[in-house]
């Protein structure tokens, strides 16, 4: 009689090679630089949300003070929706490209409105993302036009929801390739979920957080896109990068 009892997945070498380095640089990278870390955002979901959005390809410096500059000129986000998008450009001029960001900003909060109702009230909060499943969630965030993984996962991890997502810059996906934890081929937004599968999936929002923040870290320190310092990188002996380039073949 053929047993009911469902076959155990099969577990690649290769994967569980991955998941061991990847737990290994979580405790030698977070240990190096300090976690736990404390989190840099206290703002609601929404407002992380076009936080993000802002944060596409421009400076992190130059983006808070386009968010701040936003926040200051229109007193809600309706108000934001509805303003005329020559204002909203100029209220965004501390970013780069505000006349691509303005209307696409103005575009998702109007969408986000008409999800949640109707168009002509408020957008919505998006707390009751708290309630849903992760991956529904994130579904639910990237339906919407220009919301990406990364934007996705910032907006669940950083925001006062705090859920376990891990967003990957590019520093972070910098690390990670180098490391071997993904292909030398994979971009930024397939990373997201290779990266993510990688970790425990008890991990608390802030080992998750501290994990992101430890690896871009490190790019940002010493993993650098130009001339990496593999001279005095915890990660050396496990770096298939730096151990060609510190002992390259004959």
């Amino acid at each position: 009689m053929a047993s009911s009892r469902a076959a155990a997945p099969v577990v690649s070498p290769d994967f569980s090679a991955r998941q061991q380095l990847a737990l290994l640089a979580h405790e030698r990278l977070c240990a190096e630089y300090g976690a736990p870390f404390l989190f840099f955002s206290d703002k609601d979901p929404l407002s992380e949300l076009i936080s993000a959005l802002l944060s596409h390809r421009t400076k992190n410096a130059d983006s808070h003070r386009a968010y701040q500059q936003l926040r200051a000129t229109f007193p809600t986000w309706e108000a934001v929706r509805d303003a005329p998008t020559l204002d909203v450009q100029r209220a965004l001029s501390a970013c780069t490209w505000p006349e691509q960001k303005a209307p696409r900003i103005q575009a998702v909060l109007l969408e986000i409105s008409r999800r949640c109702g109707d168009e002509n009230l408020p957008p919505c909060s998006l707390d009751f993302l708290a309630n849903r499943p992760i991956p529904e969630a994130r579904a639910w965030l990237e339906s919407i036009t220009g919301v990406g993984p990364k934007t996705s996962a910032a907006t669940l991890l950083f925001s006062t929801l705090r859920l376990p997502t891990m967003p990957v810059d590019s520093h972070h996906h910098r690390v990670a390739q180098r490391l071997g934890l993904i292909g030398p081929k994979v971009g930024e937004g397939p990373a997201h979920a290779l990266l993510a599968a990688l970790l425990p999936p008890d991990w608390t929002a802030q080992q998750v957080y501290d994990h992101h923040e430890a690896l871009m870290y490190h790019g940002q320190k010493c993993c650098f896109f130009h001339s990496p310092a593999c001279g005095r990188c915890i990660m050396l002996d496990v770096c298939p990068v730096g151990q060609a380039k510190i002992n390259p073949p004959q």
